[in-house]
């Protein structure tokens, strides 16, 4: 009855466990990012990292940290130690934010902000938005309102992040000769743009029935209001942006294009990386994005174009395909080699129930421990092949001869089990102690082998119940003795 529920929860647990390439490995990270738009990467490394870092270092469980400075921006990025709880470290490193706020530039155009983040995730999905007759930035603002939400949403996605991005910006150029003649500065240029582009609340008019809400909209939002925008005056006629130079619609990032290169066409566009969460469904989460953009690809301009450039769920499929052939084809080979030796159809029935029923069992701890489908634990379950026959083969090897001497088969059965029992005893515990220091291992290599170990281990103790229990009882009813065969010698032998 046991052997029927191991093999009923074996088969439920692997049509549940998630499918991935690798073992699930949570690496506690942290990436922090600021920006002064116009600094030198000399200013923001003095200015803005060095501050930060200093803060930052004294956090408990840092393992390293490093940083990148480059024009208007810098990056920093930590990594703590396994045993580190994410959430704690994310705690530690917005306190220290918040400590070193007050040595950094007071005009900073993006205040230090984290995000958790993997270094060992990856990708899992890449798509490609483009489009002929919009700019990159027309395109960005249409990822970013409905595409990036959309995905965002679906169950076992962690981010949707945009990869060559270019929001949109209003870049003026000023004629220093056109400047000079009107005797305007570029000090009055930069006060005209901050005071004429305000967005404050104008407060209310209260009357005796009803109340009115005063809405001052001060916002510029592209380069044609900007043109106007009084910078001065001179000879009492008011000097506009237009006047002493020039406003357009641009990007943050004006110098790096963003351009997709397809056989026989160059349009402009955006790459959108799908990560998903830890533990998730790999094949269920891409199955799930795919069908979400059908939906989004409806609610999309028919200029704008979505195609799917890379889908890791296709690999990860191919590489667990090739790894459940391999167990199968090392569960026929074991079979048959216990045939070769035994000579036996009856008796190679039993090592061919066994094994298989070992291996499908040990899903269901797999399933209990949270693991994963991936080509670890299925390689583990390969090399378990040879391990967990072993018990099998010794169990039926000994209720065979005795069947085989004349001794009815089920008490050859009890006597045979009972006599070899300490035997399979050592061989299991003796097998599943070689793994134990694998679990031991520090670093990303150990808790990607964790899943190995425990899985091998498992299997191999699943074996030894089964040997003595489900093989003695497979023996009594499926051996028979025949005559003048005690005496017999294998083929091989000879």
């Amino acid at each position: 009855m046991i052997d029927y529920l191991l093999l009923f929860f074996g088969i439920i647990s692997y049509r549940a466990l998630p499918v991935n390439d690798l073992p699930n490995v949570d690496y506690p990270a942290i990436q922090i990012s600021a920006s002064l738009s116009g600094a030198s990467p000399e200013t923001m490394a003095s200015s803005v990292a060095l501050p930060l870092e200093k803060q930052l270092s004294t956090i408990d469980g840092v393992e390293s940290m490093s940083s990148i400075s480059y024009t208007g921006k810098t990056t920093i990025n930590m990594t703590f130690s396994l045993d580190k709880n994410i959430d704690s470290a994310a705690n530690d490193v917005s306190a220290a934010i918040s400590a070193a706020s007050k040595k950094l530039p007071s005009n900073m155009s993006q205040s230090p902000t984290y995000k958790k983040v993997n270094p060992v995730a990856q990708p899992i999905m890449y798509y490609v938005v483009s489009s002929k007759t919009m700019k990159v930035s027309e395109i960005e603002d249409y990822v970013q309102t409905q595409l990036i939400p959309a995905i965002s949403q679906v169950n076992g996605v962690s981010q949707a992040v945009i990869f060559g991005e270019a929001q949109y910006a209003v870049r003026l150029r000023m004629d220093p000769e056109k400047m000079a003649a009107r005797n305007v500065g570029i000090n009055e240029v930069y006060n005209a743009v901050v005071q004429g582009n305000v967005n404050l609340p104008g407060g209310t008019i209260d009357g005796k029935n009803i109340t009115y809400n005063i809405d001052s909209s001060g916002q510029l939002k592209n380069a044609k209001q900007y043109n106007s925008l009084i910078v001065g005056y001179h000879n009492g006629s008011p000097i506009h942006i237009a006047d002493i130079g020039n406003a357009t619609d641009s990007s943050e990032t004006e110098k790096s294009m963003k351009t997709i290169i397809k056989p026989g066409e160059e349009t402009p566009g955006v790459f959108v990386a799908v990560f998903k969460q830890p533990g998730a469904n790999a094949i269920a989460v891409t199955d799930n994005i795919k069908n979400k953009m059908d939906v989004v690809r409806q609610t999309l301009p028919k200029s704008i174009n979505t195609s799917l450039l890379y889908n890791k769920a296709d690999y990860i499929n191919s590489s667990v395909k090739d790894v459940e052939i391999t167990l199968i084809t090392t569960i026929i080979l074991v079979v048959c080699v216990v045939f070769l030796f035994l000579g036996n159809v009856r008796a190679t029935l039993i090592p061919g129930i066994t094994v298989p029923l070992s291996l499908i069992a040990t899903f269901g701890i797999m399933s209990v421990l949270g693991f994963s489908l991936n080509t670890i634990s299925l390689m583990a379950l390969s090399l378990a092949a040879g391990f967990v026959v072993d018990d099998a083969v010794v169990v039926m090897e000994n209720i065979v001869r005795k069947i085989e001497a004349g001794e009815q088969p089920v008490s050859a059965a009890f006597s045979g089990s009972r006599e070899i029992c300490f035997t399979v005893l050592s061989m299991t515990i003796s097998l599943v102690i070689v793994f134990i220091p694998i679990l031991f291992m520090d670093g990303i290599v150990g808790r990607l082998f964790r899943e190995f170990a425990v899985s091998i281990a498992a299997a191999i103790l699943i074996s030894g119940f089964i040997s003595l229990t489900l093989t003695p009882m497979m023996c009594a009813y499926i051996v028979k003795n025949k005559k003048n065969n005690s005496d017999k010698v294998h083929p091989i032998i000879k």
